[in-house]
């Protein structure tokens, strides 16, 4: 079982303290076409990590079906969400987690399907490659889980753990098939619909 881990905790701090989770895109917030593109690309259970604005996203988001984490740490940056989300999945059933972040909708359901593919075992590590670079969504079999949680500090996620682990780690290019920007400063809210 390969579960959606949608880090959706952000506070849009460039974006003038606007929650990335709450940012319309299609006439919805932006939450939930990160949770449609987990759940089309074949993740089940999807769990979401809240932070910034955690009722208002509960109250305005239609998160059905989700399991929502609260991370009381969000301001620490990514990291801490990132060990919310993987202690949620702990205590589920789940093989692997399929990690994405809510402020890449350039980042379709074919992205995710392609990621969710590489799973072979609890021992999996894979990421989406744009250009050969590394990316989001990234795939980690639950063997891994309490190495990335330990190393996951500050805004790097599992920046550490991935670069410790590059030798296992599968590369699958997904240029051809998604962008991999971030909405980060007023100037990405263009690429919103």
């Amino acid at each position: 079982m390969v579960a959606g881990l949608l880090l959706a905790a952000g506070g849009g701090r460039r974006l003038g303290g606007r929650p990335k989770a709450l940012l319309t895109h299609r006439g919805r917030p932006l939450v939930e076409h990160a949770v449609r593109v987990l759940r089309e690309g074949g993740c089940d259970p999807v769990h979401v990590v809240l932070g910034a604005a955690s009722d208002r996203v509960r109250k305005e988001a239609e998160l059905s079906g989700c399991v929502l984490v609260d991370n009381p740490e969000w301001e620490e940056g990514m990291g801490s969400s990132l060990r919310a989300g993987l202690e949620s999945l702990a205590a589920t059933t789940a093989d692997a987690a399929l990690v994405s972040l809510v402020d890449q909708p350039g980042i379709g359901a074919a992205a995710v399907a392609r990621i969710r593919a590489a799973y072979r075992s609890p021992d999996s590590l894979a990421a989406a490659a744009y250009g050969g670079e590394r990316g989001h969504p990234v795939l980690f079999g639950a063997h891994h889980w309490t190495d990335i949680a330990a190393s996951a500090v500050g805004d790097r996620g599992a920046r550490a753990f991935l670069k410790e682990h590059e030798s296992s780690l599968a590369l699958i290019e997904c240029g051809d098939i998604a962008e991999a920007y971030d909405i980060d400063t007023a100037e990405d809210l263009a690429h919103l619909e």
